[in-house]
């Protein structure tokens, strides 16, 4: 059930002396603004050629997102595209050709969504006049233009350098040559990208080269994956309640359909010799009743498939337990084909996200990675023999709260670390040679892209000098772990921030990240939506308050049982007591004032905070809730909308009234604390509803509310302007609220 009623995830050797070079020749000042601390570049979405020698990512400094790469041995940056404006238009799904020659990505759109806005629209928070478009890019390299190719989404391109996506859950597929007829953001690059109608680059017709659909087929496709050899696309077809894999081959072949069942198949991997297909099933929609307000195992296996006869096998049955059900941190199993016949994939079996291997004749699975921690990032070697990943785990007591890099054989539990300190690393990538690229951060230091050698030496930063110079790094507080008990036993983690020199009773205040399944760290945050919530916190912490972020059960990193608690959210809010207990750590702490708590938190964080509001006003004296949820019983996309015969007879009232009082809407009669209220009003994780629906509420009652609306802003707002707006609000309530008569 846990799987389905997932609501809201509605997902240095060298470094430190160049940063710290950087740092220093910043110049010193008193305090610092929540501009200066929201100034900073955020990398993401780095990928890397799958045989040669390039890496590229995205930059998105102050709002403005474009393009870099770099190629081996000396990975200096060069700038692809130069786009100049805070208009909200993500660039995501980097691709590269097998070779590296060619590199396509998508700009525009949503891909944090639950669920699609009406007409399919994408988002255009900066309120254009002109429909903004979701578009395929590409460009030839090392000397080619980035140019738009059309619209579409998620591209992959073959050995032979064919162009497949996405568009309106269909396979279509163009020329990466080919140049979409208007002129998308001809500021793009400082060259002239503009447009040529039915052109390819160079001026040759391409009527051949044009977009179009690749084959036609009933479902909803994703999940593409090109044969190694480029002749024959994998791909996931879903039928609602179960899903097939399908190969097509061209326009005379019929598509091959693998094992066709009843279940809901999944990650489609070929092996090296493109004649097997491995691939992820889990059972399709429906069968007997099952309870509402318990959590039962989703069992799920590994198949393997002939991918000319289409005939398949199992090669592993996960066992009929809880910790067995389907893996859902870290992008769910992870399945990989490696070397001699073996494949690697990521399961909770012992009760935490491990590697595992297995042959394909039949083994029990190989613990790669054992131990009490969480494996997330993974990536597998160029020879198929290795793989790198990021867990929270290393030689400090504290590592469970950072990420550090790895790297196991996949035939042996055999784990070496490759950077372990003070600092976090993340998304790492074989970046040819004998590179590793990743992203490296620390409690000071924002996110960085960074290299090193295989083996973890020579570490050092590719962009340090992105980072502006009145970066107030130097006055950043260091966060301290700490721990505190809930009401029913259950350990909790979090992290304390406290300006050093601290005198008399701050107020105190309390973070809750949203997802749930996230985990706030010991440093900067590998999201976006979360780095800005760290700054957020350092921000607080240097104007007199004391921070505690709370890492609440139903979040990764502590074990598969603290993330999937049983009466959690709308089944009995039981993570709440986290909230609480983390409240009253706060008011035990020395130099805090009791009386003076708050609380702020977004998506499932707004909830908690909307909650916390509403049952314990003689704590919360004040709260920022950004969009959070209020009536999980008017939460349309949940479960409670399910059909009747779906779940056990008489469970559905019952589940009906636990939701509602597991909402912050029913404790609205001893809500007394002062909240503010911010969203954008084309939210599509948490509906925009929940917040008018709200307010009226708070009115009635005669709550004293502020709000803060954004129009046609999304969930995880897309623009900076947007996030320095709501940031900056949240700062000035909480202290109009809370610092007032206490320090300065």
């Amino acid at each position: 059930m846990h799987r389905r009623v997932r609501l809201i995830a509605i997902a240095l050797s060298l470094a430190v002396p160049l940063w710290c070079t950087a740092r220093d020749q910043a110049p010193a000042v008193a305090g610092f603004t929540l501009e200066q601390v929201l100034d900073y570049p955020f990398p993401q979405g780095l990928t890397a050629a799958e045989k040669g020698d390039r890496i590229a990512w995205v930059v998105n400094l102050r709002g403005v997102r474009n393009v870099w790469w770099a190629q081996a041995p000396d990975f200096k940056p060069r700038q692809l595209t130069h786009f100049a404006d805070d208009d909200g238009q993500e660039l995501t799904s980097l691709a590269f050709s097998p070779s590296g020659d060619a590199l396509a990505f998508v700009r525009g759109g949503d891909h944090d969504a639950n669920w699609p806005a009406e007409g399919n629209l994408a988002p255009d928070p900066a309120s254009g006049p002109v429909q903004p478009k979701m578009m395929l890019w590409a460009a030839r390299l090392p000397e080619g233009e980035a140019h738009a190719v059309a619209e579409g989404d998620a591209p992959v391109i073959s050995l032979q350098g064919r162009l497949a996506y996405l568009k309106d859950a269909q396979v279509w597929t163009a020329s990466i040559d080919y140049r979409e007829d208007k002129d998308h953001d001809s500021d793009a690059h400082a060259g002239d990208t503009r447009g040529k109608t039915g052109k390819r680059a160079g001026g040759k017709h391409a009527s051949d080269d044009e977009p179009k659909r690749l084959f036609f087929d009933r479902g909803k496709d994703s999940e593409l994956r090109w044969s190694p050899d480029g002749t024959r696309l994998a791909f996931v077809s879903d039928r609602d309640d179960h899903a097939f894999i399908g190969i097509y081959a061209d326009d005379r072949t019929p598509i091959r359909w693998l094992a066709p069942s009843t279940h809901r198949d999944d990650m489609p991997r070929w092996s090296p010799d493109g004649t097997r297909i491995a691939f992820t099933r889990q059972p399709g929609d429906g069968g007997p009743p099952e309870p509402m307000l318990k959590l039962v195992p989703q069992p799920w296996s590994i198949w393997i498939a002939d991918a000319a006869s289409g005939n398949g096998r199992a090669a592993w049955n996960g066992p009929d337990t809880l910790p067995g059900s389907y893996p859902e941190t870290a992008g769910g199993a992870n399945l990989d084909w490696a070397a001699d016949d073996r494949l690697v994939f990521l399961a909770d079996l012992d009760g935490w996200p491990h590697l595992y291997s297995l042959s394909v004749d039949g083994s029990e699975p190989l613990l790669l990675t054992p131990g009490k921690f969480m494996v997330e990032d993974v990536v597998l070697s160029r020879d198929r023999r290795s793989l790198v990943y990021s867990a929270n785990t290393g030689s400090d007591a504290d590592d469970h709260d950072r990420r550090h890099l790895f790297a196991v054989p996949v035939d042996a539990a055999q784990p070496r670390a490759l950077a372990q300190d003070a600092q976090l690393q993340w998304t790492p990538v074989i970046a040819g040679g004998q590179a590793i690229a990743f992203i490296d951060a620390g409690a000071q230091q924002p996110p960085m892209l960074a290299v090193m050698r295989e083996d973890g030496s020579g570490r050092r930063l590719l962009q340090p000098d992105l980072l502006p110079r009145d970066f107030p790094s130097a006055q950043l507080v260091t966060p301290t772990s700490v721990t505190f008990t809930a009401a029913d036993g259950t350990l909790v983690h979090g992290q304390l921030f406290r300006r050093s020199g601290a005198n008399g009773r701050q107020p105190g205040v309390i973070f809750v990240h949203g997802g749930p399944p996230r985990q706030m760290l010991l440093g900067w945050h590998y999201m976006d939506y979360y780095s800005n919530g760290y700054a957020v916190n350092q921000f607080l912490a240097s104007h007199g308050f004391t921070v505690l972020s709370v890492n609440y059960r139903l979040g990764i990193g502590y074990g598969h049982a603290f993330h999937h608690p049983e009466r959690w959210g709308p089944t009995g809010a039981s993570e709440y007591q986290d909230v609480l207990a983390g409240a009253r750590f706060l008011q035990h702490l020395p130099g805090v004032d009791p009386q003076r708590i708050g609380i702020w938190g977004g998506s499932y964080g707004g909830y908690l905070t909307a909650l916390a509001l509403a049952r314990n006003s003689d704590i919360f004296k004040a709260g920022v809730d950004l969009h959070g949820v209020h009536d999980w019983t008017r939460f349309n996309e949940g479960w409670i909308g399910q059909p009747p015969q779906r779940y056990e007879q008489g469970d559905r009232e019952e589940a009906i009234r636990v939701a509602w009082q597991s909402s912050p809407d029913a404790d609205v009669a001893s809500w007394k604390s002062p909240v503010l209220l911010i969203q954008g009003d084309d939210d599509r994780n948490v509906r925009f509803f929940q917040t008018v629906d709200l307010a009226r509420r708070l009115q009635q009652q005669h709550v004293p509310y502020e709000e803060m609306v954004l129009p046609d802003e999304i969930h995880g707002f897309l623009r900076h302007a947007s996030w320095l707006k709501a940031d900056q609000a949240t700062a000035d309530f909480l202290e109009a609220k809370l610092l007032e008569g206490g320090e300065p």
